[in-house]
C-alpha cells in the first residue's frame, strides 16, 4: 500500500504499486505528469494491482486516459473529487462548497449573499415558512450540503462585545425541537464546535468544553465590518477540516497571510449511515460568511 500526504516520488511509488494490491494516493497531489508514471509501470511490470485510489488529486483527462490505457481488466480505479484545486498543500486541497440551508435557520437568523452569509437579527424575526428541520429555538443554520470523507472549508466571522459564534459538524439527525441539549451544537454526542468571540476560542463535544490557549487574531485582509449599530468590528477567519476515514476533526486559524495554525484536533468515529454537515450558530449582532475558496 503506498500512502502519503506529501509530493509522491514517481518511480518509487509506481513500483510500489505493481507489487501491491491495494495503492492508496488519495489527496496525494498526483498530476498528470504522475499518472503517466503508474501507467507506464503498469503496461511495463507485472501486477498484482486491483485497486488504484487517486481520489482528491488532479490526474486530468489525459492522466485518467493514461492508466485507462493501461488495459489490467481487474483494476479498479478510484478518480472522484478532482480537480486542479487538490495539488494544493496541507488541508486546503480537500475544499469544498458550502451553501446556508434557509430551511434549517432560525427565524432570528438572516441569510444572505446567496446563503453563504448569516446574521443574528435583533427582537427581528425572517418570514421562513414552516419546515420540520427548522431550528425552533437554538440561533442555528446547517448546510445544505453533506460533509462526506473529506472537505475542507473556511469561515469569516465578525463578533459584537460579549457576542460569540460557533462553527459546528453535526450529524444531519440532531433535534431541531425545543432549546435543549439536544438541539444545541456541541451539548451532545452528535456535534463538535469551536466557540469564537472576540478574546478567545473554546471547542466542546457532548458538553465538554475545552479552552485554547491561542487568542484570535483579526484577519485584516477582510476589513472592518459594521455590527449594525454603527460600530465598526474585526473579521476573523477559521478553517474546518473534517477525515472522517482518519476520524478526525481539526479546526484552524487563517493569518493575513493565509498560513494555517491547528487550534485543535477531535479524534473520533464518524458512523457512514447518517450524513455530517456543517454548521453554525450565531450570537446577537455577529455574523458568519462562508468563505469561497480559490
Amino acid at each position: 500500500v503506498c500512502d502519503t500526504d506529501s509530493s509522491v516520488s514517481l518511480c518509487e511509488c509506481a513500483v510500489r504499486c505493481v507489487c501491491s494490491s491495494l495503492c492508496r494516493l488519495s489527496g496525494c497531489r498526483v498530476t498528470q505528469r504522475g499518472c503517466d508514471s503508474l501507467a507506464s509501470a503498469l503496461c511495463s511490470n507485472p501486477s498484482h494491482l486491483t485497486e488504484l485510489d487517486l481520489r482528491y488529486n488532479h490526474p486530468g483527462d489525459s492522466g485518467v486516459r493514461a492508466l485507462s490505457a493501461a488495459k489490467l481488466d481487474t483494476l479498479t480505479l478510484l478518480v472522484e473529487h478532482g480537480g486542479e484545486n487538490r495539488i494544493k498543500p496541507g488541508p486546503r486541497k480537500y475544499g469544498c462548497r458550502l451553501t446556508l440551508d434557509p430551511n434549517t435557520a432560525n427565524r432570528r437568523l438572516s441569510l444572505s449573499e446567496g446563503n453563504r452569509k448569516v446574521t443574528r437579527t435583533r427582537g427581528k424575526e425572517e418570514p421562513y415558512p414552516d419546515h420540520p428541520e427548522r431550528f425552533e429555538s437554538v440561533f442555528q443554520v446547517l448546510c445544505r450540503e453533506s460533509v462526506c470523507e473529506r472537505c475542507y472549508w473556511e469561515a469569516e466571522y465578525s463578533v459584537s462585545e460579549r457576542g460569540w459564534v460557533d462553527i459546528a459538524v453535526t450529524y444531519k439527525g440532531i433535534s431541531r425541537e425545543g432549546g435543549g441539549a439536544d438541539c444545541a451544537f456541541g451539548w451532545n454526542k452528535n456535534s463538535w464546535i469551536l466557540r469564537c468571540d472576540e478574546h478567545s476560542y473554546t471547542v466542546r463535544h457532548n458538553s465538554n468544553p475545552t479552552d485554547l490557549p491561542a487568542p484570535p487574531s483579526p484577519y485584516h485582509r477582510a476589513g472592518v465590518c459594521d455590527d449594525g449599530a454603527g460600530a465598526g468590528v474585526c473579521v476573523y477567519r477559521v478553517g474546518v477540516c473534517v477525515d472522517c476515514p482518519a476520524g478526525t476533526l481539526s479546526f484552524y486559524s487563517v493569518s493575513d497571510s493565509d498560513t494555517l495554525t491547528l487550534l485543535h484536533t477531535f479524534h473520533t468515529h464518524f458512523t457512514q449511515h447518517t450524513p455530517l454537515c456543517a454548521g453554525i450558530g450565531v450570537g446577537e449582532s455577529c455574523s458568519v460568511s462562508l468563505c469561497q475558496l480559490e
